[in-house]
């Protein structure tokens, strides 16, 4: 697990993780937690960002190990799709309880 996620000491700040907490990240991780799976091309009309800005800040999650993609070909055209890997979904699901914890009930 990243160094600053948890500690395990039951602080407000347990689960933050700076990786994910970037905005644009968050919205990725959040629509991938709902979705499950999502085309590339969807997630960047849902943040309403350029194609490169959302490959930079999936690069970022696909280096930390949170978010992997899956190429296919779909009406004759590469596609890539996004997903959360179980350690992505537990990283974003103590994010927002790190969150919660902070802004309180």
């Amino acid at each position: 697990m990243k160094a600053d996620a948890r500690s395990g000491t039951g602080e407000p700040m347990d689960g933050f993780d700076t990786t994910i907490h970037a905005p644009n990240r968050l919205r990725i991780c959040a629509l991938l937690d709902t979705a499950g799976e999502a085309e590339f091309a969807v997630v960047q009309e849902q943040l309403d960002v350029s194609a490169s800005v959302l490959s930079k800040h999936v690069t970022v999650l696909m280096e930390a190990g949170y978010v992997e993609q899956r190429k296919a070909v779909r009406n004759t055209r590469q596609r890539v799709w996004l997903r959360l890997t179980p350690e992505g979904r537990q990283a974003y699901q103590a994010h927002l309880a790190a969150l919660r914890a902070i802004v309180g009930p």
